[in-house]
């Protein structure tokens, strides 16, 4: 597998080997206490699904996914709502929260991962600037937790930073379980 190799191709390729351990992990978690996970990404648009689904024996805890790129997407395949992304935004905590909330509702799932964020180098602003992003867990439980990141790099980098500081998010959760 081959996500993006450029100049630094040595130091993504040393991620992309630390995303796949903590995947095999994060399955193993799942697994042993038999729950399931759905997935919402807007700005990695499958990556977290795509890195968590390419063991086998996936399909045992994988839910679904939904890549809510775009507000249109967020609205009519989420439910998200347009007070929602007109008070906060598509970028924010509180559309982090409903994005976990609601895809882990619509998969029946144990647990909901969503992210959300300005991949860069455009779209942002002072106030949201290129690299923010918001990650957040939603489980059946009705405890929700998000994280705010502001990540450094190209639009490449900083999916990769989020698609990580997913994975660890949900890994950390689960190894407190």
């Amino acid at each position: 597998m081959a996500l993006y190799y450029g100049s630094q191709g040595a130091i993504l390729s040393i991620m992309q080997a630390m995303l796949e351990e903590t995947c095999k992990i994060i399955k193993n978690y799942l697994l042993n206490l038999n729950l399931t996970l759905a997935i919402a990404e807007a700005t990695n648009c499958g990556l977290i699904s795509y890195l968590l689904t390419r063991e086998p024996g996936s399909s045992r805890f994988f839910r679904g996914s939904i890549s809510a790129y775009s507000n249109h997407s967020k609205l009519n395949l989420l439910g998200i709502s347009e007070s929602l992304i007109g008070t906060h935004g598509s970028v924010s905590k509180e559309m982090a929260l409903e994005m976990a909330f609601r895809v882990r509702t619509l998969f029946d799932s144990d647990l909901g991962l969503a992210e959300t964020g300005i991949a860069g180098p455009s779209g942002g602003s002072p106030a949201k600037p290129p690299g923010l992003f918001y990650i957040a867990l939603s489980n059946k439980n009705g405890e929700d937790y998000c994280t705010e990141h502001l990540f450094t790099g190209n639009r490449d980098q900083t999916r990769l930073q989020s698609t990580s500081a997913s994975l660890k998010m949900l890994h950390l959760y689960l190894s407190e379980l």
